[in-house]
């Protein structure tokens, strides 16, 4: 009986650590390692990680990262605070970047992506930093403020992926004013689902996410005036 109680313990203690994982910046930072940035979406900040829009359904923000968690790199998701300053918290996210490279980290192994205002603020983290070797991945996210500012450009080796009966569409003009592109990729999809495409993790844009990611490491660079 004693043996039962000890293992149910061990058994709650490890539930509870893998519940209150929060895929934070890591304290320990491997060079070799992969590092990915995923960035949600406005009606998360706050403090509920699952709220419900009442078009678009739960945003289920601990399905995403479970979803994007993988054994060949660290993901790190933040939960973002109610009324943060997407200027301010691209600067907060450029800078953890810029973390990794200083300590060894090669930036073509890091990669950022977010969706809707995540990949707003993950456009504007990749103008912050302005290196040509990152990788990003914008889930619909080119609008508003993005394609409002003329001088905002992208850098490095993106991918956007869009859904087609969503208002947020292309990021062609945000491609077309960015020079230092090292290469371009866009994808969209067809769920029917509008902006609810991205609240939850399915395969038609997860998967070619994942699939950027890992082809990040071998990827050889590209020129995009080559």
């Amino acid at each position: 009986m004693k043996f039962i109680l000890i293992l149910l313990s061990i058994v709650t203690s490890v539930t509870a650590c893998a519940a209150q994982r929060d895929y934070a910046f890591p304290n320990n930072i491997n060079t070799a390692e992969h590092y990915v940035f995923y960035s949600h979406g406005f009606i998360v900040e706050g403090d509920d990680p699952t709220p419900i829009h009442p078009r678009w359904g739960v945003y289920d923000f601990p399905s995403i990262q479970k979803a994007l968690d993988d054994d060949s790199y660290t993901l790190i998701a933040h939960h973002r605070p109610k009324g943060v300053s997407p200027i301010d918290y691209a600067k907060r996210l450029a800078g953890e970047v810029q973390q990794l490279i200083t300590l060894g980290v090669p930036p073509e192994n890091i990669t950022l992506t977010g969706f809707s205002r995540g990949g707003a603020i993950t456009i504007l983290a990749a103008n912050e930093l302005k290196n040509a070797k990152v990788n990003v991945v914008i889930l619909a996210g080119c609008a508003g403020l993005i394609n409002r500012k003329r001088d905002i450009q992208l850098y490095g080796r993106v991918l956007s992926i869009y859904e087609t009966s969503d208002d947020v569409g292309s990021c062609n003009l945000l491609e077309a004013r960015s020079p230092m592109l090292r290469e371009f990729k866009e994808i969209a999809i067809s769920t029917g689902k509008e902006h609810g495409a991205f609240y939850r993790p399915i395969d038609e844009w997860l998967v070619p996410l994942k699939r950027w990611i890992n082809d990040s490491v071998s990827k050889p660079e590209i020129n995009k005036n080559e």
